[in-house]
């Protein structure tokens, strides 16, 4: 059963308390609250003011398990207190673990102050979470897919399209640390987990991964450097920085070039074209 009371007042603490700084909310110079205005929580948790609004005064219908945790998401919760306010909604928290999708706000945090540079959160599974404009500038919309279409693997080798943005002549080393990460999580997870599920999709898929599957091959890594091509800008080659959060699995990964190298002012375009109209 729902606790209104008990939700509205979560809830209002809980935006009193965060500061615009802390989820990439401008300041600006009018500011009367001590934290966030309603607006500014409805907006990063992608729902309206006025709904929003009306949880936090005990009224309006009972909210989804899908709006409460877009809500966790957007108020920037620990696992904690995202396990609380599911039960102050009347909802069993969602499981912990690997195939939670809750950003934690630590990462939330870094994340947040990366508008300068492409970057984004993903889990082990390669799937999407959050994206800088410059990472959707550089990749493409890519938390926007659904299905099994949201990991990366899946799409390399079963949408030619998904290997247009990468530089042709590192196709071979890609697929075999796709096809490598795949075993190892899929053996690391077990039968019947996502990681696992999503293997025996690709082996009914791609004749590609079912050759490399079979060879056995374990520990194939990326290099440092990842070459992009862009359809405007060309090739990209980025040093790739990757922070973990392993109570998640979640990696952030932040795409960087050296100052005055012919990359970094390929940067500087992107971010233009980044910059919203």
């Amino acid at each position: 059963m729902i606790d209104r009371a008990g939700l509205a007042d979560f809830l209002r603490r809980r935006r009193e308390s965060l500061q615009p700084e802390e989820v990439g909310v401008p300041r600006g110079q009018r500011r009367r609250t001590g934290g966030l205005r309603r607006e500014e929580v409805a907006t990063l948790c992608h729902i309206s003011t006025d709904y929003y609004s009306r949880l936090e005064q005990e009224r309006g219908p009972h909210p989804s398990e899908r709006l409460i945790a877009a809500i966790a998401q957007g108020l920037h919760l620990s696992l904690a207190e995202r396990d609380h306010l599911f039960r102050l909604a009347g909802h069993s928290p969602p499981v912990r673990g690997v195939t939670s999708e809750h950003i934690g706000p630590d990462l939330l945090r870094i994340f947040d102050r990366l508008t300068g540079s492409p970057a984004e959160i993903v889990t082990e599974l390669g799937e999407t979470l959050r994206q800088t404009p410059m990472g959707v500038a550089l990749t493409g919309d890519t938390a926007a897919l659904s299905g099994p279409a949201r990991s990366l693997p899946f799409r390399w080798f079963t949408d030619p399209a998904g290997r247009l943005r990468y530089h042709p002549d590192d196709h071979e080393r890609m697929s075999r640390v796709f096809a490598s990460g795949a075993r190892r999580l899929a053996t690391m997870r077990g039968p019947g987990s996502q990681a696992a599920r999503l293997a025996e999709l690709l082996l009914t898929e791609s004749r590609e991964f079912a050759e490399l599957w079979h060879e056995h091959t374990v520990g194939a890594t990326f290099d440092t450097v990842k070459r992009f091509v862009h359809p405007e800008l060309g090739v990209l080659a980025l040093d790739c920085q990757t922070l973990h959060d392993p109570e998640q699995s979640h990696r952030l990964l932040v795409y960087t070039a050296a100052p005055g190298s012919e990359t970094h002012r390929k940067l500087e375009l992107l971010a233009a074209t980044a910059a919203p109209g």
